[in-house]
């Protein structure tokens, strides 16, 4: 259930207190170690292609690439990858460089440098910089038009669609995820640094650090389809369209990824300031969420991590800062069940000079579940309208309300389907769901729901149709 409600949420949000590399020495696993471990996780997950990266100190230990993408070409380490919300801790890196010289300041309220940053609320002019990094501004999905910013087509035109919204709460009072908070800070980042984010992000980080494939944007991502799974079978698809900036547009590779991770250790060449750094991974009060970063605890030892998936993407990045370990797991496909993060799980265990638990089974188990329970209601609906006829005639002549409670009962499966976006975003905590994105990754949830609903639908329907006939 864990991994259904992480995948269903889109990302993996934790939090992370500051770092203090490398207090703990650990030998690294060997290359052939890790290789061999990850070949054993992709056999038993099944995944269509899979990429991934250890890093320690300022070196990486090993990078590869596992499987092929939808055009069937073999995926290697300098396969790029969508990584979805891993894509924050690039942009609040990047906000970071522009902290360091002095033209940002994290407690500076967001329109004193972006005027064009208005909202229906007037306490939007309030919100801080900080408060965007760390999720505490007061922004939501329920509040905001996400549609209308999913149709943009830049940042400006982002901020644009933001205009009618309205804030949750109080700036810095409470923290929400909200995908919102790093679009601006992409336009931030545009705007002060005079590129646009693209480019800002290519000279400020990527190309600092030799990360030389990594870019912002759809075009960046060959081929354009990912997998989803459906029933435990996997079928390509192009990725939802959609805008995708700050929050979640970058695509890297395994190998630039071990870059980027030696440099959040605190190793190699740097791109902001050890205090910057520190400021990047720690929470803020009350809340639990750094700056694109999280804690979770493994084996009592705290990781910093951030996960993401797109709809036909996943990924998960972990740094640990006892040991100065790097990790980052990639796949070109989504499914309920995040296959991702119990791979990173075992890569942690091989660091600590444990045996890893190969993952594997969680996927198909879901789905198989949910296929056993589409059949059951296709079943039961195929027996509801065979029996109406009988449950007509044993009803007849009895109270209307007792027969109205019978049918209503039939009907429930129907309900829940019609609000299933509903549900769904209140398992996330608010975060907007539409019916084009149940289609991806939630497909085999969507597909019995809607099994589940045209059963109780043709059985409630039979059974009026025979009372009628009856009566």
């Amino acid at each position: 259930m864990r991994r259904f409600v992480l995948a269903l949420a889109l990302s993996l949000v934790v939090a992370a207190p500051g770092p203090a590399w490398g207090t703990e020495p650990a030998a690294a696993p060997t290359p052939a170690a890790i290789d061999r471990y990850l070949r054993e996780a992709f056999d038993s997950t099944g995944l269509p292609g899979m990429s991934a990266v250890v890093t320690h100190g300022d070196r990486i230990v090993h990078a590869t690439g596992l499987g092929r993408d939808a055009s069937g070409r073999p995926v290697t380490a300098d396969t790029p990858m969508r990584v979805a919300s891993v894509s924050k801790s690039f942009t609040a890196t990047a906000v970071m460089t522009l902290v360091d010289e002095g033209r940002v300041a994290l407690d500076q309220p967001v329109a004193s440098y972006l005027p064009e940053f208005r909202m229906a609320d007037p306490r939007a002019a309030r919100i801080t910089v900080r408060q965007l990094l760390n999720q505490t501004s007061g922004l939501s999905d329920r509040t905001v038009d996400i549609g209308a910013t999913q149709r943009a087509t830049t940042l400006a035109g982002y901020l644009a669609a933001l205009r009618h919204g309205r804030l949750a709460g109080e700036p810095g009072a409470r923290w929400e995820y909200c995908n919102v908070n790093y679009d601006v800070a992409a336009r931030l980042v545009e705007v002060v640094d005079g590129r646009d984010f693209a480019e800002a992000m290519r000279a400020r980080v990527f190309g600092r650090l030799g990360m030389g494939v990594s870019a912002v944007g759809d075009r960046a991502a060959q081929p354009s389809e990912g997998f989803v799974s459906v029933y435990g079978t996997w079928r390509a698809r192009a990725e939802l369209p959609g805008f995708r900036g700050g929050a979640g547009g970058i695509v890297t590779t395994a190998s630039d990824m071990g870059r980027w991770l030696i440099s959040q250790t605190g190793h190699g060449p740097q791109v902001v300031t050890d205090g910057s750094l520190a400021v990047l991974h720690e929470p803020s009060p009350g809340s639990g969420y750094a700056m694109g970063w999280g804690a979770e605890e493994v084996e009592g030892r705290t990781l910093l991590v951030h996960s993401g998936n797109l709809f036909t993407y996943t990924a998960v990045q972990a740094v640990d800062p006892a040991t100065g370990f790097g990790f980052a797991v990639m796949t070109n496909s989504a499914s309920l069940y995040d296959d991702t993060y119990d791979v990173l799980l075992g890569l942690v265990a091989l660091a600590d000079g444990r045996r890893p638990a190969v993952p594997g089974g969680g996927r198909q188990t879901t789905e198989t579940a949910l296929a056993v329970t589409a059949l059951v209601a296709f079943g039961l609906g195929v027996l509801g309208v065979l029996r109406s006829g009988r449950w007509a005639r044993l009803r007849a002549g009895r109270a209307w309300w007792r027969t109205g409670l019978r049918l209503v009962w039939a009907l429930v499966p129907v309900a829940v389907l019609a609000s299933y976006p509903q549900w769904a975003s209140a398992l996330m905590n608010g975060r907007a769901v539409t019916w084009a994105q149940l289609t991806y990754f939630p497909a085999p949830l969507t597909i019995t729901l809607a099994v589940a609903a045209a059963a109780g639908l043709a059985t409630a329907a039979a059974r009026l149709v025979r009372l009628r006939s009856v009566g």
